[in-house]
C-alpha cells in the first residue's frame, strides 16, 4: 500500500528533532493535541509506533529513529535543491540574440553590466530566428525587426533604421544606371522565410516589389554581410555595418530607409518580475541612452 502522509512527516520530523510535542508545536504554530493528533495518525498508517511515551517525555522506537534519519536526509536534500533552483531562478539569465548584434554592440559594453551585478550568472545564446524561448529556455531575446510580434512582451530597444546595402559591383551598376532599373535584377537577401522586410523597403521606396522568386535566405547576419561583399545579392542592414560602409566594403545604395526598424527585446509575459532579467533589462536600455 503506497505512503500518503507525507504533511505529517514534516510534524514527526520536528517532533523527533525536539523529543517533545509541547516544542515542537510551538516551532509549527499548532496546538500540542494537534500534533499528537498527527502523530497517533501518522503510526497508524505506518503500522508500527514512533515513539515510547513516558510521564515526562518520550524517545525514539528503533524503527521511529531510522525513519527519522531517513525523513531528515530527504527533507535536507530538498531544502538544498529548492535553494539551488531558486538561485538559478533569479540569479542566471540566458539572453538569446544574434551574433552579429553581439559582437558589433553589446560585447563593448557587455563588462559594465558584469561589474555592476557581480551576483548574476549570464549566457548569451546565439539566435539566427524567431524560436520559441521557453522551449529554448532562453528569458529574453533580442530581435530585429519592426517590433509588430503578437507572440510576447516587445520593447524598442536600439532603433535603427534598416537600409538597402550592396558590394562594390552592384553599387557601381546602380550608381551608373539607376536604382529603379537594376533593383529588378537583383537577388534580395533575407534573413528568414516569411519576412516582409524587403516588401516594407519597396513600398517606402515607392517600387514594384517582385516576390522573393530569384530572393535567397541566409539567416546568419554575419554571412549575409560576406555574401553581400561577394556581390552575391543586395540585403537591408542598419548603422551597424558601419566598418564594412567606412573601409569600402559595403555601399548604400539607397536614401531610403525604414525608420521603424531596430532592435527589440523580447521577453516571455511576467518575465521581468525575476530580478536578476529586470536588471539585465533596466541595464541595457540604459546602455541605448
Amino acid at each position: 500500500m503506497r505512503f500518503r502522509s507525507f504533511d505529517s512527516m514534516r510534524v514527526f520530523n520536528e517532533v523527533a528533532a525536539r523529543l517533545s510535542f509541547t516544542a515542537a508545536a510551538e516551532d509549527l504554530n499548532l496546538t500540542k493535541g494537534a500534533v499528537s493528533y498527527q502523530i497517533a495518525q501518522l503510526e497508524r498508517e505506518l503500522g508500527f509506533p514512533l515513539f515510547i511515551r513516558q510521564h515526562r517525555s518520550i524517545s525514539l522506537t528503533e524503527k521511529g529513529a531510522r525513519l527519522w534519519q531517513t525523513s531528515q536526509a530527504a527533507f535536507t536534500e530538498m531544502e538544498r535543491e529548492i535553494a539551488t533552483l531558486r538561485e538559478d531562478a533569479s540569479e542566471r539569465i540566458t539572453i538569446g540574440m544574434a551574433t552579429y548584434f553581439a559582437s558589433r554592440w553589446l560585447s563593448p559594453r557587455l563588462m559594465t553590466f558584469m561589474a555592476a551585478h557581480p551576483e548574476i550568472r549570464l549566457r548569451l545564446q546565439p539566435l539566427i530566428d524567431l524560436i520559441d524561448l521557453r522551449a529554448e529556455n532562453i528569458d529574453m531575446a533580442i530581435r530585429w525587426g519592426d517590433g509588430r510580434w503578437s507572440d510576447m512582451e516587445i520593447e524598442q530597444l536600439l532603433p535603427c533604421p534598416a537600409f538597402p546595402t550592396a558590394g562594390a559591383e552592384i553599387a557601381t551598376q546602380v550608381e551608373r544606371l539607376g536604382l529603379e532599373q537594376v533593383m529588378p535584377g537583383l537577388t534580395l537577401l533575407h534573413d528568414r522565410e516569411g519576412s516582409t522586410a524587403w516588401a516594407d523597403w519597396h513600398t517606402a521606396a515607392g517600387l514594384h516589389y517582385r516576390p522573393a522568386r530569384d530572393g535567397l535566405v541566409i539567416p546568419d547576419p554575419n554571412v549575409r554581410v560576406e555574401a553581400i561583399v561577394n556581390g552575391q545579392g543586395v540585403a537591408l542592414y542598419d548603422d551597424l555595418v558601419a566598418a564594412e560602409l567606412s573601409s569600402g566594403k559595403l555601399f548604400r545604395i539607397s536614401s531610403v530607409e525604414l525608420s521603424d526598424y531596430g532592435y527589440h527585446l523580447a521577453y516571455p509575459r511576467n518575465a521581468t518580475r525575476n530580478p536578476a532579467l529586470q536588471a539585465f533589462r533596466d541595464w541595457i536600455i540604459s546602455e541605448t541612452e
